[in-house]
């Protein structure tokens, strides 16, 4: 394993972090930054529990080397909530039942939220696009829709 020095912005916050670049970003994330909020699920990019935003693009991390991180910003589900204080998106996955067992929910509002930064009020077929890669064997995916687009609204109207 060659080591470096790998710079990103995680969480906005700038870091450093002395590891493999080959190593995956999910890796990082968890077992050198404790930060088990992103689910290491398949391994392999097909079921979405490892999804961060890198560059506000929603990505599986556990795919993403380390070293193609440097110099971006990698956001994780730890960002979104301040203090006891959930964001809109958490919320909403609460209130609409779309939590079950809640493995795949941090992937699950990773991708939500990438699609709302993007597009605050989607269309129902942008959901269904953007959640694609996150797979879920509880709650259907009925549930999650609506709490996607419960949040889009949650969220409008607290800027309002």
């Amino acid at each position: 394993m060659k080591q470096q020095i790998i710079m990103f912005q995680l969480n906005g916050e700038p870091l450093e972090i002395y590891a493999d670049p080959a190593e995956s970003l999910l890796a990082i994330l968890r077992e050198k930054l404790g930060l088990y909020g992103t689910k290491a699920g398949c391994g392999k990019g097909e079921c979405g529990a490892c999804t961060v935003l890198v560059d506000d693009q929603a990505q599986n991390s556990c795919l993403i080397p380390a070293g193609k991180v440097q110099g971006r910003r990698v956001e994780t589900i730890e960002n979104l909530s301040r203090g006891d204080v959930v964001h809109p998106i958490q919320e909403a996955f609460v209130e609409k039942g779309a939590v079950q067992c809640g493995f795949c929910s941090p992937g699950m509002i990773m991708s939500a939220y990438a699609l709302l930064k993007s597009s605050p009020q989607p269309a129902p077929e942008d959901v269904k696009t953007a959640i694609s890669g996150n797979l879920c064997r509880c709650s259907g995916y009925k549930q999650i829709e609506e709490a996607v687009l419960c949040a889009g609204d949650k969220m409008k109207n607290r800027e309002s």
